[in-house]
């Protein structure tokens, strides 16, 4: 296995969920980060967590990933300050809504297409030339079941969701001349603050997603990226779908 001590992750949207679950197994076992978000309290709570817990170096980034000119800065900073990750966890994403197309909120539409696509994709093109000039390290890209399986009311987030299963397929060959490890996990329910922000915010609606059966951790999934990630490097684990026992498909749960 590869030992991360000392080197540097880069995780997005690390202020909840799964990002904020990968920052802090990788400073548990040693490595330097950079941690982007669009909360900036919750940003500087995490370094200080981080850092006096592990002794390690967090340093934080405040902007959203759909602003290409704060993503292009970001890019061009690590540039000049010879900040290449080793690792990089492209985890920014959200979905919003389950109204189907005819009824759908275009706002919501285009709130997901310009975070899980557009986002993710001038992160990549920052990222990805700084660590081609190193020639190693490891791509992780959020996608999910939702990427693999449509289900009714999914359909803009199934879509944003396959362009990034897509999008992994073509980094694999866009690289196929490095080093660098592309991979994408695609969880199943996974009880974060995901169904929160798909309901806006109603409680009851997203507690109800998780009801009746034991949901996947963010923990769980960051736990399974560190797996990937500190594999031997000719292994490349180019796509892992992962779900709860209780769930079979993105539709078939076993509520108890």
């Amino acid at each position: 296995m590869i030992s991360v001590k000392g080197k540097l992750v880069l995780i997005t949207g690390a202020t909840s969920g799964i990002g904020r679950a990968c920052a802090e197994i990788y400073a548990q076992n040693g490595a330097n980060l950079i941690i982007t978000g669009r909360r900036d309290d919750r940003l500087a709570q995490i370094q200080n967590e981080l850092e006096n817990k592990y002794q390690v170096i967090v340093t934080p980034y405040c902007f959203d990933v759909r602003d290409r000119e704060a993503v292009e800065m970001f890019g061009l900073e690590l540039k000049n300050k010879h900040l290449t990750p080793y690792i990089f966890i492209n985890n920014a994403g959200l979905a919003k809504g389950m109204s189907s197309i005819q009824n759908g909120d275009i706002d919501d539409w285009e709130e997901m297409i310009d975070t899980n696509i557009k986002g993710f994709l001038y992160m990549a093109r920052a990222i990805l030339p700084l660590m081609i000039e190193k020639n190693t390290g490891t791509v992780i890209n959020l996608g999910s079941i939702a990427g693999s399986q449509v289900y009714p009311g999914g359909n803009v987030y199934n879509a944003t969701k396959h362009a990034v299963k897509a999008l992994n397929q073509a980094m694999n060959m866009d690289m196929l001349q490095t080093n660098i490890r592309i991979s994408t996990i695609e969880p199943g329910a996974v009880e974060t603050e995901f169904s929160l922000v798909r309901f806006n915010g109603d409680k009851e609606k997203a507690a109800n997603v998780y009801k009746g059966f034991k949901p996947l951790t963010a923990s769980d999934i960051a736990d399974i990226i560190y797996f990937m990630t500190t594999l031997p490097e000719h292994i490349n684990i180019q796509n892992l779908l992962v779900t709860p026992t209780a769930q079979r498909s993105a539709t078939l749960f076993n509520r108890q």
